[in-house]
């Protein structure tokens, strides 16, 4: 194993490395939280201190049927070590009479990842025990693995496996019935009901015995916080013990798969080969690149972790994107954001493509599902811009690959997405033929990517002509001209709506701002709140606006919306500005699109900067305080959003797909830059 981490870790040096002054520290290892992935949409996920805070922690959140049916199996496992004739706690808990017991989190001398698997160093009296976590690729199979890395003779390892049933955003409460547990080979297999997956817990070595024992009343603090219920129970249903010497190490699995291998060197060195093979495909992609930064490498690794199988019939290659961890599943919009930094700048155009082509397939009515569907749900299409982002990242992908195959397999679906907006769909998509641009919307909906809803109250409705949907529109009109042509037919169609555009666009110019309206012909007139949707008309290939008016709106963004986590989505001079975002459901959707900071958002502006400067260097200075950040909330991930107000405290998602994805790119581009 340490010949394999070596070489890894050669490539891109983990920053992810903290010792006691942060695992000690009790507030400060629960805000930190490590993610594990199998590229079906299952994951683990949990604290530093080890202590559950989230309803989605766990060490094995299954995903059981396609689409992301996410079922929480094993929540967690307390360790105990006996040596030299005392006992030791490893594990950490928060009970709802606001203890904490045990306080395992006070052994823990280093943490750190390897790769973007979590590794704890335990110091019981003079030994050193290491845990490790990972998963296996394309199954709902968990490993954690001990190695005793120092001692005096032989530490007795016990581990108390507790175990659930639900799905993942829900809460249990503890029943008088017991889950079935039955022995099998190598451990037990977990049954909550006749009708539930089991779950096998196995290992190759030690032996277990079985538990049937309710655990009542953890808090997890972070529901709390949130302003949700926050007590839950987990089941005792097995402790295995160990006797770990000569370094050893001893693997406990956790798995849906009974047939799953117990051999934890082999699928850990699978689960690090294929690291660095993503290390090396991204290098090789990039080969202008000759110095890569230890944290751009963890980002790297971490964009792995939202691509993920989408099992569709007739697509082979069948994939999506999951929008954020822990409780996100893949989105249209967030997707096709995501897609050509977390693939194409990494040097994956083969998975891209899957899923372009998973994508095509679900167009209805000119439109693309937000929320991408299970295979028991109907999809739902209530976003305008998702499809116009299928433009984008198609556009990106021709560029970075000139595969002609492929646009003109999905060039139908486009095709029917254009004539379908322009003569007009759902909520009142169409183009107004008086100017050429893009309306939607109606009372009730929240078509834009600013799509917080608390009951039947749209926070931000934007009703009319937004103007980001516009830009996008006459983006994906120049891209079909282009691509009509390169594939042989009529550009007419195209070419028409774009000239018609491009002659109504100005009409989003507020003179006596210097920027661009956010909303044109709403049911209030026009829009001058400032918002950041404006830089995407001077970000996007294709831009309506003069030099002038592009260099205008990059420094209007740059003086009152940027941060050093992206953009504000609304500025604090205006009098609906949220600049924290915290509280219950409402108050903290009523922050969510009006004033919060959107890590996403700069990359869309260091492209407008570096459009309207040209400087390299400062471009740089605006990705660079994301190293830093990579080391709390998601470790070695990004965050979803940040308070709008200093110091811009991660909120949120603590791993999200388009900002891993805009930050990735946003450097990549730079670095390449001539």
């Amino acid at each position: 194993m340490a010949r394999i981490y070596t070489s890894i870790m050669t490539h891109f040096p983990s920053l992810i490395d903290f010792g006691r002054e942060t695992c000690g520290d009790l507030a400060a290892a629960e805000g930190r939280e490590w993610l594990v992935t199998n590229g079906i949409g299952g994951f683990a996920c949990g604290s530093v201190a080890g202590t559950l805070t989230r309803r989605y922690h766990g060490l094995l959140v299954a995903s059981l049927s396609p689409g992301g049916h996410r079922t929480l199996l094993v929540s967690k496992v307390d360790e105990t070590v006996g040596y030299g004739g005392e006992v030791h706690e490893l594990s950490a808990n928060r009970w709802a009479d606001g203890t904490i017991n045990p306080s395992g989190y006070l052994r823990i001398e280093r943490f750190h990842l390897e790769g973007t698997i979590p590794v704890w160093t335990f110091a019981c009296a003079d030994a050193l025990l290491e845990k490790r976590i990972w998963m296996e690729r394309g199954a709902n199979t968990t490993y954690v693995q001990y190695t005793v890395l120092r001692a005096g003779g032989p530490l007795l390892l016990g581990v108390k496996v507790l175990v659930n049933y639900r799905g993942y955003h829900g809460l249990t409460r503890a029943s008088e019935a017991p889950m079935d547990v039955q022995p099998v080979e190598g451990g037990l297999r977990v049954q909550a009901s006749p009708e539930a997956a089991p779950v096998y817990l196995r290992s190759s070595q030690g032996r277990s015995e079985p538990g049937h024992v309710w655990y009542r009343n953890y808090e997890l603090e972070a529901e709390r916080a949130r302003g949700l219920d926050h007590i839950e129970d987990h089941f005792h249903a097995a402790t295995f013990y160990f006797e770990l010497k000569d370094a050893k190490p001893v693997t406990l699995v956790a798995t849906t798969n009974s047939s799953a291998t117990l051999d934890g060197a082999v699928a850990f060195e699978s689960q690090i080969a294929r690291g660095d093979g993503l290390l090396k495909k991204c290098k090789q992609a990039n080969p202008k690149i000759k110095e890569w930064p230890g944290w751009i490498g963890q980002l790297i690794l971490a964009a792995d972790q939202f691509v993920v199988a989408r099992p569709l019939a007739g697509v082979a290659d069948a994939s999506s994107i999951i929008a954020g961890y822990p409780w996100f599943s893949d989105w249209g919009r967030d997707t096709l954001v995501a897609l050509p930094g977390l693939l194409l700048a990494t040097g994956r155009p083969e998975i891209a493509a899957g899923v372009l082509r998973t994508y095509a397939r679900f167009v209805d009515g000119g439109m693309l599902p937000n929320r991408f569907p299970r295979e028991d749900s109907v999809p739902e299409f209530n976003t305008v811009d998702a499809a116009l982002w299928f433009f984008e990242a198609a556009r990106q992908y021709f560029s970075a690959t000139q595969d002609v195959a492929l646009l003109r397999e999905i060039f139908p679906a486009m095709t029917q997405i254009i004539t379908e907006y322009a003569r007009g769909t759902r909520y009142q998509i169409h183009v107004d033929s008086a100017d050429g641009l893009l309306y939607a919307g109606e009372p009730g909906v929240q078509l834009t990517w600013m799509d917080a809803k608390v009951d039947n109250w749209v926070v931000t409705p934007r009703i009319g002509k937004p103007v980001e949907v516009n830009a996008l529109w006459l983006n994906a009109l120049a891209f079909m001209s282009k691509l009509a042509t390169a594939l042989g037919s009529s550009p007419t169609q195209f070419d028409s709506l774009a000239a018609k555009a491009r002659m109504g666009f100005p009409r989003f110019w507020n003179t006596a701002a210097n920027c661009c309206y956010d909303v044109i012909d709403g049911p209030q007139g026009n829009d001058t709140s400032l918002r950041p949707n404006q830089i995407f008309a001077v970000a996007l290939e294709e831009s309506p606006l003069s030099v002038d008016q592009q260099r205008s709106v990059v420094e209007v963004c740059a003086r009152h919306l940027l941060t050093s986590f992206g953009l504000r989505s609304l500025s604090p001079g205006d009098p609906q500005y949220h600049g924290q975002y915290f509280g219950g459901q409402r108050q903290r959707d009523t922050a969510y699109h009006q004033g919060t900071a959107w890590g996403w958002l700069i990359g869309p502006f260091i492209q407008a900067y570096l459009r309207v400067t040209g400087d390299r260097d400062q471009a740089l200075s605006f990705v660079a305080p994301f190293e830093n950040h990579l080391k709390i909330h998601g470790l070695g991930s990004a965050s979803e959003i940040f308070d709008g107000d200093p110091p811009h405290t991660p909120q949120g998602c603590f791993a999200q797909a388009w900002s891993v994805a805009e930050i990735l790119r946003a450097w990549i581009s730079i670095a390449t830059r001539g």
